[in-house]
């Protein structure tokens, strides 16, 4: 017999996810919220209840239909409609051996490609521009402080929002070789160095708190961890104040992870190896750190004044006078 889908989602997300491959929270997180999505999408679009749902239900049709609604309705990226599809196949791979009667469904699901997109250019602050954003601060309130010592965390380290908001104040050792713990993608943990004067800085903002090692390293007024978007929106009035003196700020689009870019791009310019640089970032795959290198126009620069310019000769063919004599003759 046959499991019902909802004891398939279930048991997807209990006994697959969290049981045998120990998923990070942010893992199931997105799966979760994809299925939330796909069940209002089916309640709305087909006035069927998420309980009422069968395997049979959920076929080729209705998930393209699924994706494209992501896309056009919700303005989703076609990134964000990948990650999506990315969940369904995990669990219809999960039901394939829980389900095998509703096998040529689930092939059929199986079988949707991904959607290409471009890749965009990756986008960077110069040093200045970073500057620029940290001098809008005012230092004598407890947010400016502290967004001070969270927006030089950020470009020191280059991690990502999420590694940032889940810091806590013991992950962060001062002393001469100061260093700070972050825990990224699928639970891997990384010790990233400090310079001098992000050490200085956070030492000087806990000098401000009395609080426990299991304590946020950055809080916000409740004394819980900042959310995403309240990184996000930080940043974004720094840098709204910022672009008033810095023209090159107006109008752009600068988020955290641009700063992790930034991060980036300044390690690969200063001479640091593609290496150490995925191990800095924590990039599982080095193909992930290659995208610096196609997107940094200097060092493209400097590579072509490294080469000596051909001298182009004339190029034109000059046929013979049989080889005219054969061509007259057709």
């Amino acid at each position: 017999m046959s499991p019902s889908f909802p004891a398939l989602v279930q048991s997807f997300f209990c006994e697959r996810l969290l049981a045998q491959r120990n998923a990070s929270p942010c893992t199931v997180a997105a799966y979760r919220d994809t299925f939330r999505l796909l069940l209002c999408y089916v309640r709305s679009h087909h006035h069927t209840a998420p309980t009422a749902l069968t395997l049979q239900d959920l076929d080729a049709p209705l998930v393209l239909a699924f994706l494209d609604h992501l896309e056009r309705d919700r303005h989703n990226t076609i990134r964000s409609r990948n990650a999506r599809l990315v969940a369904l196949r995990s669990f219809f791979h999960y039901a394939a051996g829980r389900d095998p009667a509703n096998l040529p469904t689930i092939q059929r699901v199986l079988a949707i490609p991904s959607k290409r997109c471009d890749t965009p250019l990756l986008g960077f602050l110069t040093r200045e521009e970073v500057a620029a954003v940290q001098a809008t601060l005012d230092l004598t309130t407890w947010s400016g402080r502290r967004d001070q010592a969270l927006f030089a965390t950020l470009y020191n380290t280059g991690a990502r929002v999420s590694e940032a908001i889940d810091l806590r104040v013991a992950d962060f050792v001062g002393g001469r070789e100061a260093t700070l713990h972050l825990r990224g993608k699928g639970r891997k943990e990384r010790v990233v160095p400090l310079w001098k004067s992000t050490a200085r800085l956070l030492s000087s903002w806990l000098a401000t708190r009395p609080s426990s090692p299991a304590a946020p390293l950055f809080p916000n007024r409740g004394d819980q961890r900042m959310s995403r978007s309240g990184v996000a929106h930080r940043l974004r009035l720094a840098v709204t104040k910022a672009a008033a003196t810095f023209p090159s700020l107006r109008g752009r689009r600068i988020s955290p992870h641009t700063l992790r870019h930034t991060t980036a791009m300044h390690l690969l310019q200063a001479g640091v190896d593609l290496t150490v640089i995925a191990l800095w970032l924590g990039h599982e795959s080095p193909t992930t750190t290659h995208r610096y290198v196609e997107a940094d126009l200097a060092m493209k620069r400097r590579a072509l004044a490294a080469l000596t310019e051909p001298t182009p000769r004339d190029a034109r063919f000059t046929p013979s006078d049989d080889l005219l004599a054969f061509l007259e003759g057709l």
